[in-house]
């Protein structure tokens, strides 16, 4: 079984669901309130998301509301998305890094047709990659 990253959002899981959705067409495969939860109840706003899961691409990626304090930071890792395309490829990137900022823009190099590198607007890093023919 592949490992499966977990995200936590201090806060902005939902609008950060939302976005994936919008983004790159992310499907909400489980998600649970804290107000869902079992007494004793975690601590925080009922309508916090307590788990979440979303599939894409063929893979899947948790995420919650969490515990963290203060800005949640995503650091030393990158989710990766493979397109089918360079069209594909330029659609996923120019939608997640809406409000984000762009590490390596999108385009060909040595061992890809088209990849870039960015940072969603949750901080989040991704890169988008179209597989060599052969």
């Amino acid at each position: 079984m592949p490992p499966t990253p977990y995200l936590f959002f201090d806060g902005h899981c939902q609008a950060a669901i939302d976005f994936y959705q919008k983004a790159i067409g992310a499907e909400v495969a489980m998600l649970v309130r804290f107000k869902d939860a079992p007494e004793p109840k975690p601590p925080g706003d009922d309508n916090m998301i307590l788990h979440a899961t979303l599939r894409m691409g063929g893979g899947e990626i948790m995420l919650s509301d969490g515990y963290a304090k203060g800005k949640p930071e995503f650091k030393g890792f990158s989710l990766s998305l493979t397109a089918k395309d360079p069209a594909d490829a330029r659609r996923m990137f120019d939608a997640l890094s809406e409000g984000g900022s762009i590490t390596m823009p999108l385009g060909p190099t040595f061992f890809s047709p088209c990849f870039g590198m960015l940072a969603d607007r949750f901080g989040v890093g991704w890169m988008v990659i179209v597989q060599p023919a052969g």
